[in-house]
């Protein structure tokens, strides 16, 4: 198979109108502090517990089309030596990887970050490919303040995900594009709206230089939100600025765009994603990339116990489904009251 027909039937598997990417990419340190909010020490074996009885859950691929997994979930096997690669696969849910290394301070521009893996990184691809990885992601960070991000910033984190996404493409790996403008901060929707302009334009314009093909690749950015000390903005609001502002910015050869939920809470990213559905006239599919507002209930439920594992899928399973409707315009708060 010709790398283009590899990484199209891998759109086409990740792109159907209906499900999203269910995010399992915790780092290390993350999934600590989420494990620890349950009392559950974070060790290989309650890692590999965790992420398993997500995968698990029978009927995941009715609403989830694709998982980003952390590398050393992607080595993994179930309690009955199944790779988790291959128990998501089962399931019709396509195994995708996490592949940037963290990130740190951009020296010149105080206040923005950088992300750090290129180095190695089409042989690490070859070798996650081998596990069952067809699929990519890499994030970049944008703090929002008077001054950020910076025209450095801007530039130098477009261009680590414009060589990121090339490297993929010529490895048959279809990449996912994160630019994650951070809530943090007490701005307002417009300064979000105008951040999220900048960095889309200046990201699609790396992608441009570096070759990549737009329709081979999926965008997984920020809804235009009010940072997190400012007062919530309604559904409607987020959902006509976040289109407004990916018109300007985004190409329409995009097959999808796949929210990530960046701090929103369980129910408010389902109902954004839900409000943005329904104006219902954007050339890209409006799906998600979730990764605390589909697995908190989840987390809460599991506690550690083994006992709770069908208790936590079926809190996995009603996110996914709730996030399935809102992708169809089809959802309302009052489905929350159903079990």
């Amino acid at each position: 198979m010709a790398v283009w027909e590899e990484l199209q039937a891998t759109v086409d598997a990740l792109v159907d109108g209906r499900r999203g990417i269910l995010a399992a990419d915790e780092s290390s340190g993350t999934i600590a502090k989420r494990f620890n909010t349950i009392g559950v020490e974070s060790t290989e074996q309650s890692r590999r517990d965790y992420r398993a009885a997500l995968l698990e859950a029978k009927g995941l691929g009715d609403f989830i089309s694709g998982v980003i997994l952390f590398e050393e979930t992607l080595g993994q096997c179930s309690a009955n030596g199944k790779l988790l690669a291959q128990v998501a696969a089962n399931q019709k849910v396509v195994p995708g990887i996490k592949v940037d290394k963290g990130k740190g301070p951009l020296a010149g521009a105080a206040g923005d970050m950088i992300t750090y893996g290129l180095d190695g990184l089409a042989e690490r691809l070859r070798e996650y490919k081998k596990q069952g990885a067809r699929f990519a992601k890499w994030r970049e960070v944008y703090p929002v303040s008077p001054h950020n991000p910076t025209e450095l910033g801007l530039q130098a984190n477009a261009e680590m995900l414009a060589r990121y996404a090339a490297v993929c493409q010529a490895e048959g790996v279809v990449p996912i594009v994160e630019p994650e403008v951070l809530m943090d901060g007490d701005h307002s929707i417009e300064r979000c709206a105008e951040v999220n302009e900048q960095v889309w334009h200046t990201v699609f314009h790396a992608l441009y230089r570096h070759g990549v093909t737009l329709e081979l690749m999926l965008l997984k950015p920020s809804m235009v939100i009010p940072g997190a000390q400012s007062a919530r903005a309604e559904p409607q609001q987020v959902a006509e600025y976040t289109l407004r502002s990916l018109r300007r910015s985004v190409p329409a050869a995009v097959p999808s765009i796949n929210f990530l939920s960046g701090g929103q809470g369980n129910e408010e990213a389902s109902a954004n994603l839900n409000a943005l559905n329904k104006i219902n006239n954007a050339p890209w599919q409006l799906s998600f990339s979730y990764g605390r507002a589909l697995q908190q209930p989840a987390l809460a439920a599991w506690a550690g116990r083994s006992e709770n594992i069908a208790k936590a899928q079926g809190a996995l399973l009603k996110r996914a489904r709730l996030n399935h409707l809102a992708m169809l315009g089809q959802y309302c708060s009052s489905l929350e009251r159903e079990s």
